[in-house]
């Protein structure tokens, strides 16, 4: 046999004996360096190795896991008051119009709706006439993944909070089964110029706690995605760390009202410089 046809056989057993599992993964037996480095940089599923034909078995499962985790992040219940009261920040709470976490998943319009009686608890907090409309609105809502908002929602809202001082804020909305739209109604009416949702993100199979937030500024007629910008993976340690996001999102809260644009208009030239701390103004929960 030629000296390729040699290697190919070499090959061939290898695998069949599951020995290149070893050297692609390489870190524990000091094979490609090359896949260890990539590894190291990325939560990407690369450099796994195989055994035989097929993936090796304890790759096989890491991956069930991480489709089962993906799975109870999105059916998982979200006890409301429990992160409310985590949050220790003037908050109410409201709900969209979905009947229960199947229908939100088949019916995404009905995540975008809130019942009659729950905007006339938001009306009840909005300033009345002749008073300052508020800045800010913010929301907070399971969306896709409730185990993202159990575990960050609190502690990366109160970082918004923090960075958004001198400014107007109405107090957190909380909403469960939410789509990143219904965000526009709770806006309007509490009388806010601009709306931030935190929302939980769809699960991945590297991360089923990711956090987005979409920030919207308020004008006439109907809006779209085109009108919202978007900071997502956020879900330290993995992701993005909670001070980081809040200082980008304070940027973009202070330049889309500066500017009175928002969305594809406005883009993030802040260089992630550190937002001054100042004490918010945040207004009482009725």
């Amino acid at each position: 046999m030629s000296g390729a046809e040699d290697k190919r056989v070499e090959a061939r057993d290898r695998g069949a004996r599951g020995e290149d599992a070893a050297v692609a993964i390489g870190a524990e037996r000091g094979g490609w360096d090359a896949w260890r480095a990539l590894v190291a940089c990325s939560p990407a599923r690369i450099g796994l190795g195989r055994a035989g034909a097929g993936v090796r078995t304890a790759v096989h499962l890491e991956l069930l896991a991480a489709h089962a985790a993906a799975r109870d992040a999105v059916h998982l219940a979200w006890d409301v008051e429990a992160t409310r009261a985590a949050l220790e920040l003037p908050s109410c709470v409201v709900r969209s119009s979905v009947a229960d976490r199947q229908d939100y998943l088949l019916r995404p319009d009905r995540g975008r709706q809130l019942f009659a009686e729950d905007l006339a608890k938001l009306w009840a907090l909005a300033p009345g006439r002749g008073q300052e409309p508020f800045d800010v609105a913010l929301v907070l809502s399971n969306g896709l993944s409730t185990e993202a908002v159990v575990k960050h929602g609190p502690e990366l809202l109160t970082a918004i909070v923090e960075v958004l001082g001198g400014l107007r804020v109405a107090p957190i909305v909380l909403v469960r089964d939410g789509r990143v739209a219904l965000g526009d109604p709770i806006a309007r009416a509490l009388r806010a110029k601009l709306v931030v949702v935190v929302i939980g993100e769809r699960p991945g199979l590297s991360a089923a706690d990711s956090l987005g937030i979409y920030l919207t500024l308020m004008r006439e007629g109907a809006l779209s995605d085109a009108d919202r910008n978007c900071i997502s993976n956020v879900h330290p340690p993995g992701g993005l760390g909670y001070r980081e996001a809040a200082e980008q999102t304070g940027w973009l809260v202070r330049e889309a009202l500066a500017r009175g644009v928002s969305g594809v208009a406005l883009k993030d030239e802040s260089g992630r410089e550190p937002t001054p701390t100042l004490t918010p103004t945040l207004t009482e929960e009725a």
